[in-house]
């Protein structure tokens, strides 16, 4: 369409010249004023003017074809040439072109306005668009409340609606895609039928091309992507290497600077998740955080220079390892990743009753070494603990279990609880058992001390009997 309506404006100037040359000068020459607050100047501008009013036509055959049509203000050779103009039906009216063969083919279009050469050429019956600079939306042909200005700005634009691009060849390939905002040289360069992005920089989202929802803010923004979606890319070279991936939210210098098709990932700091080509899900806050993150997926990265693994599922936080924090409770999670502490006051509690035997289940555990799969320590550092299968087997309630039911891990706290109760209870025993011997000790000593009376009592006996027996 481009080439036959560029072919078509050829010919028509082409033979409009030819016409020119051998046809007679109008007698007297026009001076520029006519009635009805019109104004012309140049060979035939405004030659079928009837009802119209309120026109500029200053140029060769500008506003030519103008009849009924008012508002108009064409500057420049060919400009507005085939605009008829109905004042009735709202058509051709209030449009502004200014440059050689600016709005040259339209007709019944309305409120636009076209500022360089070949600015809004092809536009034809679409309204409300401004055009700046050469070839500014020369394509148009019913697209409406579109705005370029910058050369070429707009330029294959045919049938899209309420873009805006503001730099050189900012939109410069799109067709049909609607609301898009492009400010910055070469923006939104090849985008076609995307709509919905907006992209603000030197070369932002330069190579996307039916993406749709993105938001590209800084030089190089988003640069290689085509058709992904829904992403925000917030700094210079952010993003600069997507193609497919979406959901993506980078904020910070290079942020996600080798994803291409990695999705639903979230990158705030200098360098963050620099690395990460197709992973998806993951999350980085900080200078460099999740930089060793390349292809893993729901990894998260908290804090300046936490590097992370490239191990999906794992989670990263700085300043914690060795600081000591005193006074505090234990910090656990769980199979949905929420953080607490354990509470213990009564406020929080309900059908409180003493642990008695339960504990017992203790007695049947059985505790292993064992050293993890190199996937989780790579050193293989000898472990002592339980395995959370058999505590299955003995407690159920003792096993830490995932989403999916399975069991994960020994709920030690637990343990340590049922550990206090036997701890208790042996201890109970042993006092008893105490005081027992404590009682067996006294009466034993009380019997001796029986037994050693008795035995002074008898020597004491003997000794008189034999005194007695004596001659």
């Amino acid at each position: 369409m481009k080439t036959i309506r560029s072919q078509i404006f050829v010919t028509v100037f082409v033979c409009c010249l030819a016409f020119s040359q051998n046809s007679p000068a109008v007698i007297p020459p026009p001076d520029g004023g006519y009635p009805g607050f019109n104004t012309a100047e140049g060979q035939k501008a405004l030659f079928s003017l009837t009802t119209g009013s309120a026109n500029t036509a200053v140029g060769w055959f500008s506003l030519l074809s103008n009849a009924d049509g008012s508002f108009n203000t064409a500057v420049g050779a060919g400009t507005l040439l085939f605009n008829i103009g109905d004042q009735a039906a709202f058509e051709g009216i209030e449009n502004t072109a200014v440059g050689t063969a600016a709005l040259l083919f339209n007709t019944t279009g309305s409120n636009n306005t076209a500022v360089g050469t070949a600015a809004l050429l092809n536009n034809t019956g679409s309204s409300d668009n401004t055009a700046t600079g050469a070839k500014a939306l020369l394509s148009n042909t019913i697209g409406f409340q579109n705005t370029a200005d910058g050369a070429f700005a707009l330029f294959g634009n045919t049938e899209g609606n309420a873009n805006t691009a503001n730099g050189y060849q900012a939109l410069f390939s799109n067709t049909t895609g609607d609301f898009n905002t492009a400010n910055g040289w070469i923006a939104l360069l090849s985008n076609t039928t995307g709509s919905f992005n907006t992209a603000n920089g030197v070369s932002a989202l330069s190579g996307n091309t039916s993406g749709n929802s993105n938001s590209a803010t800084g030089q190089g923004a988003l640069q290689q992507n085509t058709i992904g979606t829904q992403n925000t890319a917030d700094g210079a070279g952010v993003l600069i290497n997507n193609t497919t991936g979406t959901n993506n939210t980078a904020t910070g210098f290079s942020a996600l600077f080798f994803n291409t098709t990695g999705s639903f990932n979230t990158a705030s700091g200098l360098n963050a998740l620099f690395n990460n080509t197709t992973g998806s899900s993951n999350t980085a806050l900080g200078d460099s955080a999740g930089f060793n993150v390349t292809t893993a997926d729901h990894v998260i990265c908290i804090g300046a220079n936490v590097q992370g693994e490239n191990v999906s599922s794992t989670c990263y936080i700085g300043n914690i390892f060795g600081v000591t924090s005193t006074g505090g409770a234990g910090v656990f999670v769980n199979a949905d990743g929420k953080l607490g502490t354990i509470t213990s006051s009564v406020r929080f509690k309900e059908k409180i009753q003493p642990m008695d035997g339960a504990s017992e289940a203790l007695h049947a555990l059985k505790p292993v070494t064992f050293r993890y799969k190199k996937e989780i320590d790579p050193h293989g550092k000898s472990q002592f603990g339980l395995v959370a299968e058999d505590v299955e087997k003995v407690n159920p309630e003792l096993v830490v279990r995932d989403k999916e039911g399975k069991p994960s891990s020994v709920r030690y706290d637990q343990v340590n609880a049922m550990l206090l109760n036997e701890f208790l209870k042996e201890h109970r025993t042993v006092t008893e058992l105490k005081k027992e011997i404590s009682a067996l000790t006294a009466m034993v000593k009380e019997q001796a001390a029986r037994i050693e009376k008795v035995s002074v009592e008898l020597e004491m006996s003997k000794n008189r009997s034999q005194v007695a027996q004596a001659p």
